[in-house]
């Protein structure tokens, strides 16, 4: 197993817009999670992001940042829509509906709209997939 990369656990409160939300679980978070094999290593090429699927109803994006895998909520906290129509900048995914920009190392919101953070998963490479430790 190679470790590429381990998200800080966040945790995210409630929904907006009925968006889901899924909250983060795990030593700190007092829930359990569960591996989840998200998609192959070579589908997310340095510089982008694409949108993987728990359980198929699910959304998450995963970001590579200059080699480093970022695994956070696929939908806007703000308003129900999928990261994955925005865009990179830096260590910040925006929201291509709104313009609100979120910290894909914390989940923070760094600009408004938004005002809940993203759930942040931690994500690791193993077999050249993507694999993240999701609640449940």
């Amino acid at each position: 197993m190679t470790e590429a990369g381990t998200a800080d656990q966040g945790a995210a409160d409630g929904t907006e817009a009925g968006a889901p939300h899924p909250t983060e679980a795990g030593p700190d978070g007092g829930g359990s999670t569960r591996r989840v094999d998200l998609l192959g290593a070579d589908e997310v090429p340095s510089g982008t992001m694409a949108m993987g699927w728990v359980d198929g109803v699910e959304p998450v994006l995963v970001v590579n940042v200059a080699g480093e895998y970022r695994a956070v909520q696929g939908i806007c906290s703000h308003e129900y829509f999928e990261l994955d129509k925005g865009f990179i900048t830096g260590r910040s995914v925006t929201c291509a509906l709104h313009l609100s920009r979120f910290d894909l190392w914390s989940g923070d919101p760094l600009d408004p709209p938004a005002d809940e953070p993203l759930a942040v998963y931690p994500v690791s490479v193993e077999d050249g997939r993507i694999v993240i430790d999701y609640p449940g």
